[in-house]
């Protein structure tokens, strides 16, 4: 089958019926694809009580959408999920099928992949369309980036985390169709959720923090890691991680920031004790301001941050820390 103008399909991505905000960038980048292959976006949209995202999908510039309103949709299900995406798949036979790099689409595309017998890239840093009208998905490897592409099976499918592609500015008064799925959508009994505990994170969001700083393994130890939870702290900043501070045991994971982790987009970034592994910074590559203390002064870090500071974190950390708290005195004084 010719899939050439088919179109690029994106799965939304909602929680407690709360669009996330990797949805609208995927439909936006589905958008300037879709103009290339002069064809068209549709969102597949599954829940319940979530009609009223309708409105903000379109204006990120979706032309159709797949509506599946149903209380058996209402908490994710990976086999029900499956089942409806591989069935509206095989009848409408997208080219492209978009998903968020979230814990959703984490266990989902590969579900969905191995049903469509089709190639699946994971947390891809770039979506493009060359020349002859194959996607390239673009992942960081090697200290630089390598592209996937899958010429010959359809869809050809990624993942993208949330910060990745921009948000796209909202078209206002811009509609489209509406395709209702229909129920019912009967779990097995394989697989049953019995509840769902929401935790609050700890200190300011990593996806909202206008400051952001992150730990690597130069702080050496949990007395040199807690220094740099306490200068986040202090600087009402987001605090983030790499690799080895998970696997130290100093930092949850979903604090972890790079390809398999989060991405994010703060005014400024200060990287402390690690190396600048591509694997970390693609998570940042959205960050104005770009400032890394590191003891090695040909660490790869200085070369991809604004402002480079040559010395042993667990040295001048606490120095800037009694730096910040002085000037913080004095300005309470002098009100």
């Amino acid at each position: 089958m010719n899939h050439d103008n088919n179109p690029i399909w994106v799965i939304a991505d909602q929680e407690n019926c709360k669009l996330l905000p990797v949805t609208p960038q995927l439909v936006g980048q589905a958008r300037l694809l879709a103009d290339v292959l002069a064809t068209s976006v549709e969102v597949v949209l599954l829940g319940e009580g979530i009609d009223t995202h309708t409105e903000k999908i379109f204006a990120a510039g979706a032309d159709r959408i797949y509506v599946g309103d149903h209380p058996d949709l209402a908490m994710y299900h990976p086999e029900v999920y499956t089942d409806v995406i591989v069935k509206l798949t095989l009848e409408h036979h997208p080219q492209i099928m978009l998903m968020g790099s979230t814990s959703m689409g984490r266990e989902l595309a590969p579900l969905v992949a191995a049903r469509l017998e089709t190639g699946l890239t994971a947390h891809c840093i770039d979506l493009r369309i060359n020349q002859k009208g194959i996607l390239e998905q673009k992942i960081p490897a090697y200290g630089g980036e390598i592209t996937i592409v899958c010429p010959e099976r359809r869809p050809q499918m990624a993942t993208v985390a949330q910060g990745v592609f921009p948000s796209p500015s909202p078209e206002g008064g811009r509609g489209g169709e509406i395709v209702s799925i229909q129920g019912p959508f009967l779990p097995s009994d394989r697989i049953q959720t019995l509840e769902l505990v929401m935790e609050e994170p700890d200190g300011i969001p990593l996806d909202t923090a206008s400051c952001v700083i992150a730990g690597g393994a130069g702080a050496g130890d949990l007395q040199g890691w807690n220094q740099i939870v306490e200068l986040a702290a202090i600087l009402n900043a987001g605090l983030g991680c790499t690799r080895p501070a998970v696997d130290e045991g100093w930092a949850e994971l979903d604090t972890m920031i790079g390809q398999s982790g989060k991405m994010v987009n703060p005014e400024t970034y200060l990287g402390i004790g690690l190396s600048g592994e591509q694997q970390h910074m693609v998570g940042v590559t959205g960050a104005n301001v770009m400032i890394a203390i590191n003891s090695d002064k040909k660490s790869p870090v200085f070369e991809q941050v604004d402002v480079g500071i040559v010395d042993d974190c667990r040295d001048f950390v606490p120095v800037l820390l009694e730096k910040i708290r002085k000037y913080k005195e004095q300005q309470t004084s002098c009100q």
